[in-house]
C-alpha cells in the first residue's frame, strides 16, 4: 500500500496484546497494514465520528480530522463525542472538539486536527493519506477530492457518506484492484476489481440502473443537483424549497426517462425537513459499515487471498 508503509515492521508487544482479539479474526498481516494506514476525514458529524471511533479502536496508524465549522447545538444530537457544555464557549471547531476524546479511546493512535478547507486541498496534501472519507460536503467538493485521489500515483481509497434523519448512503471508489480468490478445493485465482469514480457513477443514465435501485438514491441525486445549482451546502435546503425541488425532480425525471413516482414527494419532504439532522442509531450503522469497508480495502491492498465459501 503506497504511503502507508510496508508490513515488514513487526507489531510491538503492547500492540499485540491490545489487538489480540481482532488479530485472531483477520490475522497479523492485516493488523500491520492497519497500523501503518493514514486516514483523513473531511467533515465531522455523527456518522463519521462513529467511523473514527471504530478505526481508532481497531488501531489505525493515524487519523486526521478536517472540519473548521464551529460547534453548534445541532451537532450535539448525533455526535456523542462533543461535550454538551462546549457550545457555551463558542470557539471550538467540530474537529477540535472530537480530537482529544478520540485520543482517549486509543492512545497508541495518532489523532490530529487538519486545518483547512476540503474544497481547496492540494494533491501534495492528499498524498499523505491512504484513505479519505468525505461527509457533509457539496457534490463539487466530493468530485474535486475524488478526482485528486485518482490522479495520484499511489493508491488512495475514496469514500463519501451521508446521513439524513434515518436515511443514509455510502459511496466507495477503490479504483482498480488485483487480488487472489481461493475457491474451495481449488488453487488461488487472480481477480480484478474495477470501481467507478463518483463522476462516472452519478453520470449513469437512470434508465440503465438496476430495477432494485432504491428511491432514496434518486431522491438524494435530486437534492444534490438542486443544492449544486443554488450554491447551497448540504442540509441548507428546507421545506420552503419544496416547490423548486419538485421542479428539479420533474426536469431530471424527464431527462432520465424515469417516472416521478420513483421519487415520492413524501420522501423529498422528509429529507428536506431533516436538514443536517442525523439519527444516532443510523449513524452507528453507517459508521460500522464504513469501518468494515476500509478494513477490507487494506486487506485487498495487501494481496491477501479472499476465501469464497
Amino acid at each position: 500500500m503506497g504511503g502507508g508503509g510496508g508490513t515488514e515492521e513487526e507489531l510491538t508487544a503492547q500492540e499485540t496484546a491490545l489487538y489480540d482479539r481482532q488479530i485472531r479474526v483477520w490475522g497479523v498481516d492485516a493488523q500491520k497494514r492497519l497500523s501503518k494506514a493514514h486516514v483523513l476525514v473531511c467533515g465531522v458529524n455523527g456518522t463519521t465520528i462513529e467511523f473514527c471511533k471504530n478505526i481508532v479502536l481497531a488501531g489505525v496508524g493515524s487519523l486526521s480530522l478536517m472540519d473548521d465549522h464551529i460547534v453548534t447545538e445541532d451537532d450535539l444530537s448525533a455526535n456523542f463525542l462533543i461535550p454538551h457544555d462546549i457550545c457555551m464557549h463558542g470557539v471550538s471547531s467540530r474537529a477540535e472538539a472530537c480530537c482529544e476524546s478520540l485520543k482517549d479511546f486509543n492512545p497508541m493512535v495518532r489523532v490530529a486536527v487538519a486545518i483547512g478547507d476540503p474544497s481547496l486541498i492540494d494533491e501534495g496534501f492528499v498524498d499523505r493519506f491512504d484513505i479519505i472519507v468525505v461527509s457533509c460536503a457539496s457534490l463539487k467538493t466530493k468530485l474535486f477530492i475524488n478526482d485528486n485521489c485518482r490522479k495520484r500515483s499511489k493508491h488512495i481509497a475514496f469514500y463519501s457518506v451521508e446521513c439524513k434523519d434515518s436515511c443514509g448512503e455510502i459511496f466507495v471508489d477503490l479504483q482498480n484492484h488485483s487480488y487472489l480468490q481461493k475457491k474451495p478445493g481449488g488453487e488461488p485465482e487472480q481477480q480484478e476489481l474495477s470501481y467507478a469514480s463518483l463522476q462516472e457513477a452519478i453520470s449513469v443514465p437512470w434508465k440503465n440502473l438496476p430495477k432494485k435501485t432504491t428511491k432514496l438514491y434518486y431522491a438524494m441525486r435530486v437534492l444534490e443537483s438542486y443544492e449544486l445549482s443554488e450554491g447551497r451546502e448540504p442540509g441548507e435546503t428546507t421545506l420552503s424549497d419544496l416547490p423548486a425541488v419538485l421542479a428539479q425532480r420533474k426536469d431530471m425525471c424527464d431527462r432520465m426517462s424515469l417516472s416521478e413516482s420513483q421519487i415520492p414527494t413524501a420522501l423529498l419532504e422528509r429529507l428536506l425537513a431533516a436538514g443536517k439532522k442525523e439519527h444516532p442509531p443510523v449513524c452507528a450503522i453507517l459508521g460500522g459499515i464504513l469501518g468494515q469497508l476500509c478494513t477490507w480495502f487494506l486487506d485487498l491492498t495487501g494481496g491477501d487471498q479472499v476465501n469464497i465459501l
